[in-house]
Order: structure tokens, then C-alpha cells, then sequence
């Protein structure tokens, strides 16, 4: 199995998280169809399950064999246990809050990415980096509209879920300078497979064929996400992937309409202005930084 390189290249990064943050909002689109019938630990087990054949399928022997041998096994198995309990946290609050203050308080991540970037992996977090994440934390408190968050317990658990996705990014970011990305979908996903087995026990129900359909098409969405997430967290820093994390609202508003004809209210529309504004202001700074580097005489 080809372990993993740590060439940084931003703008493929952002590139990938984009793409890998739209195939996220279509795999949730489908999930929120499936739990209508379906409980959600059952349609977790599945995507997971799905995505462990696949891997196994692909990597065979040599992918095995490297998760036996990687000396990250601890992070590894942290950061599943790390996403697993955000996950949990988060949809606890979920049954309580608000869609908008429940956004907005999740993607505080993004914040706790950024922070943590410098600390424990060593990155160099620029003003333009911090302005972008700023800028489009704004965006999302204005497309949301947050009024009349009060402190209780379901606000401290999705507080506690953006922490945790936030340091589960760094772990990531971490493990990605020396594995590969399948490796990391292994453990993360076998994790979860585990984890939603649990629960499965009690609350299986036999899916219909077309819900067979669907389930498969939440593994191959969830399985195409992460591999391409993972490698934009590869090519770009934590900090920079903290940003594009954002255009997330983006997706699920543009799905939203398309599946459930849901319209945004005007506020929406500038928030997402405000998303894409952050977004285009760290790509730039991004290719002037990368430039800039090409410039310099070697030596």
C-alpha cells in the first residue's frame, strides 16, 4: 500500500473540499429520506458497512497489512472515537434545537480548527486564512439568523460536537502527512461499524427494495466524501480546510430547494454571499502564497 505524501498544494485542497463537502450534503439529503423509516443507527451500519467492503476490496492484503503495522494505530482509533461522540452529541442536541441555531453553533468548528492548527500541527495561520474563517463564520450566523440562543444542555452537547469535529480535523490533517487515505476511511469506518452495531441490535428493521437502493447510495456518497475529503486535507493546511468547510450551508440550501422546494429567505442569500466572498478570498491568498513561494531563489 503507498503511504501517504506530504506535498502541499492549497488550491487542489480547496478544490476537493468543495467537491467533498457537495457529495456530504447529498449523502445527509438521502439519509434524512432514509430515517424517515429507517432508524439511524441502522442506515449508519450500513454506509459503514459499505464503505469497510470497499476498502477491503481495493486495498485487499497490502491495506491490511498496513493497518496492522501503522504505528498511528492510537490516532487512528481516536479519531474514530473522537467522530463517533460527535455524531452522538450532535444529534442529541439536534432533537432540541432549532436547524438555524443548531447550524450555527456546529460550525464554530471551524474556529476550534483554526486555533488548534497552529498549536499541534505547527501551522503558520495567516491573517487571510483568519480573515476567511471570520468572514464566513459571519456568513453563517447571517443565513441562519441564531436569535434566542440560550444556554441549556443541548447547546453545550452541539458546543461540545464542533470541539470535537474540530480536533478530529486535526487529527486527520495529522494522520494524513503519513498514511493514506483508504487507511484512515478503514479505521474510521470500522470504528463506526462497530459503534452502530450496538444499537442496530435492538432496533433492526428489514429495508424494502428501494430502500436497499438507497442504502447502498449513502455508502458509495459517504465512501467518494471521505476519500475526497482526506486527500483535500492532504494538499491543504487545517486552517485553509477549516474555511471551506462552510460551503457545506451552501450545499444543503442548494439541495434543500432542489429536493424539498424550500426557499431561502433573503438573509440566506447574503449569507451565502458572505460564504462564497471567504471562500474566493483564501483561494486568491492562497495562489498569491503559492506564487510567492515559486519566486523564491532556492537555497
Amino acid at each position: 500500500m503507498r503511504r501517504a505524501t506530504s506535498v502541499e498544494t492549497p488550491t487542489i485542497g480547496i478544490g476537493l473540499g468543495v467537491l467533498a463537502y457537495g457529495m456530504f450534503a447529498m449523502h445527509d439529503a438521502t439519509i434524512k429520506w432514509l430515517v424517515a423509516e429507517l432508524p439511524v443507527w441502522q442506515v449508519l451500519f450500513c454506509r459503514s458497512l459499505a464503505i469497510v467492503v470497499a476498502c477491503l476490496a481495493i486495498g485487499r492484503a497490502k491495506l491490511l497489512a498496513r493497518a496492522a503495522a501503522t504505528p498511528l494505530k492510537a490516532n487512528l482509533v481516536l479519531r474514530g472515537a473522537i467522530t463517533l461522540a460527535a455524531w452522538l452529541c450532535y444529534y442529541t442536541a439536534s432533537r432540541s434545537l432549532p436547524l438555524a441555531q443548531l447550524l450555527s453553533l456546529y460550525f464554530a468548528s471551524p474556529l476550534a480548527v483554526t486555533m488548534l492548527a497552529a498549536r499541534l500541527l505547527g501551522e503558520r495561520v495567516t491573517r487571510a486564512r483568519w480573515g476567511a474563517v471570520l468572514v464566513g463564520f459571519a456568513g453563517i450566523v447571517m443565513a441562519t439568523d441564531p436569535l434566542g440562543v440560550r444556554l441549556s444542555l443541548p447547546t453545550v452537547l452541539v458546543l461540545i460536537a464542533a470541539a470535537l469535529w474540530g480536533y478530529g480535523v486535526i487529527l486527520m490533517r495529522r494522520i494524513a502527512r503519513r498514511e493514506s487515505s483508504m487507511l484512515q476511511m478503514l479505521y474510521t469506518n470500522g470504528f463506526f461499524l462497530i459503534g452502530t452495531a450496538v444499537g442496530c441490535a435492538f432496533v433492526w428493521q428489514t429495508p424494502t427494495l428501494s430502500e436497499v437502493g438507497l442504502l447502498l447510495a449513502v455508502g458509495v456518497l459517504g465512501g467518494l466524501a471521505q476519500f475526497t475529503l482526506f486527500e483535500g486535507c492532504r494538499h491543504a493546511p487545517a486552517s485553509v480546510m477549516a474555511t471551506v468547510e462552510y460551503t457545506a450551508l451552501i450545499w444543503a440550501f442548494i439541495l434543500g430547494y432542489v429536493f424539498w422546494r424550500d426557499i431561502p429567505v433573503p438573509a440566506v442569500f447574503i449569507g451565502a454571499g458572505l460564504i462564497l466572498l471567504a471562500g474566493m478570498l483564501l483561494l486568491l491568498a492562497e495562489r498569491r502564497a503559492a506564487r510567492v513561494l515559486v519566486a523564491l531563489p532556492e537555497g
